[in-house]
């Protein structure tokens, strides 16, 4: 590849972001809206008002922008590049030596930025933002203003299965705990037969481990039962309040630390973890999948989408988004059946149109 000056490139690549920006703009304002018009059905319930709504939505923005980008960036990079060709700017800049892959590289770099942003984003603020949404609404919808992210709790830790009505993450300074209240923990036996029963109206987790306060403890014998009470017990345990979060709320909006550390739960109590490990790995596979599309959709940036408008470079692009993630969607589905590795389900879909992309190439250069 002929070296070529930096300035063509970064041209190329301020035109994509700016036509990226702006489409993922309209798509999450449109997201936005319609998702707000939903909210309006639990506006009334409890103390959920229309200031709750708005802040609810709020909240939930950086993980809809991290959902929605994926689409913003195949359909931008495509109307960006279809307008540089239909003002004949991709064809002078190709007669100074600006070759197809060279405009790749361009677009691909450029949209690495803001790709790395949302990665960091989806590890950051999607979650976060979305767990205090969800303990906003919690706590509006019951007209109860301690009302916990965790509400009618279950979990399962070896032998001992964990019962508590709700939950709630504390803070003091510095410091983080997670807070169950009416907390049952049943220990069964090697035979299957409930060994004690132990009821404790607060349990702690601090990073010390776990602390029982006002423990009630049944022990169950052969013929008879022992009961005792004490103030304060340690419970030596591995469950914490991530894996309690992941049990709690809906596996696509945790993050992919959260995630591991739900199936690595799941794995040591020998529970299913495979809708888990499906998100987990979509994570890891979120930047991939966004070069994928858009490097597969730059050869429709020269030909007929020269004498093109918005509306088919618009159709093209969401064409291309839908029929990849969906491809990707079904190949999960048929992991989470079969049991082959999930990686192997998200890489097929991008191998594919990747030789898509190799072969659109090698047509229009031909």
């Amino acid at each position: 590849m002929k070296p070529f000056p930096k300035i063509h490139d970064v041209y190329v690549g301020k035109t994509v972001l700016g036509t990226v920006l702006l489409t993922w703009a309209v798509l999450l304002g449109l997201d936005f809206m319609l998702s707000l018009v939903g909210e309006f059905g639990d506006v009334g319930k409890g103390r959920y008002g229309l200031m709750q709504a708005l802040a609810y939505m709020a909240m939930t923005v950086p993980r809809r922008a991290y959902a929605l980008f994926p689409y913003a960036a195949v359909i931008g990079a495509l109307m960006a590049l279809g307008q540089l060709a239909s003002t004949s700017e991709l064809t002078v800049l190709r007669a100074v030596g600006l070759s197809r892959r060279r405009l790749s590289l361009a677009v691909a770099g450029a949209l690495a930025l803001l790709t790395l942003l949302m990665v960091v984003n989806g590890e950051t603020l999607a979650p976060e933002g979305q767990r205090r949404a969800d303990a906003l609404k919690t706590a509006a919808k019951s007209n109860n203003q301690v009302v916990a992210q965790y509400s009618g709790v279950w979990a399962r830790e070896g032998d001992v299965i964990l019962s508590a009505s709700q939950g709630q993450e504390r803070s003091e300074g510095q410091d983080r705990w997670l807070e169950l209240r009416n907390v049952s923990l049943y220990q069964f036996g090697e035979d299957g037969r409930l060994a004690s029963l132990a009821l404790a109206k607060i349990a702690e987790h601090r990073p010390g481990g776990w602390l029982l306060r006002d423990v009630t403890r049944t022990t169950f014998l052969a013929k008879s039962a022992e009961q005792v009470h004490v103030a304060e017990e340690r419970w030596e345990s591995k469950l914490d309040s991530a894996a309690l979060m992941s049990g709690s709320n809906r596996p696509r909006y945790l993050s992919a630390k959260a995630l591991h550390k739900a199936i690595e739960d799941r794995e040591r109590n020998r529970l299913d973890a495979a809708e888990f490990e499906a998100y987990y790995w979509g994570r890891w596979f979120y930047p991939l999948n966004v070069l994928t599309l858009c490097l597969a959709a730059i050869p429709f940036a020269f030909g007929s989408l020269r004498s093109g408008g918005m509306g088919k470079r618009l159709f093209i692009g969401i064409v291309f988004a839908l029929l990849f993630w969906q491809l990707q969607t079904q190949f999960v589905e048929l992991a989470k059946v079969f049991r082959f590795d999930f990686r192997l389900a998200y890489a097929a879909p991008t191998v594919v149109m990747l030789a898509v992309s190799a072969y659109l190439f090698k047509r229009r250069s031909g």
